[in-house]
């Protein structure tokens, strides 16, 4: 892991250089969560819970584990129209 310093500005500002900004997927309007710890602090980029769900969902369809509609339908007992 490398060091990095910062400048942190008259508004308590710090900016992320584009290096780590691309290496990390940060992009404009993204959150962050910033954490106090004993020794300093820890900033972490905030996931859309969304996005996590959809990249589940389409490895398990590349993968095969998924049914359609309708053979889950037929294997539940649900009637379709």
């Amino acid at each position: 892991m490398s060091t990095t310093t910062l400048k942190v500005d008259a508004k308590g500002r710090v900016m992320l250089p584009l290096a780590i900004r691309k290496s990390l997927r940060i992009n404009a309007g993204d959150v962050l969560f910033l954490e106090k710890e004993e020794t300093g602090i820890r900033i972490t980029k905030a996931e859309n819970p969304y996005d996590i769900l959809i990249k589940d969902a389409i490895e398990r369809h590349e993968a095969g584990k998924t049914i359609g509609l309708r053979a889950f339908a037929r294997k539940n007992g649900i009637k379709l129209k």
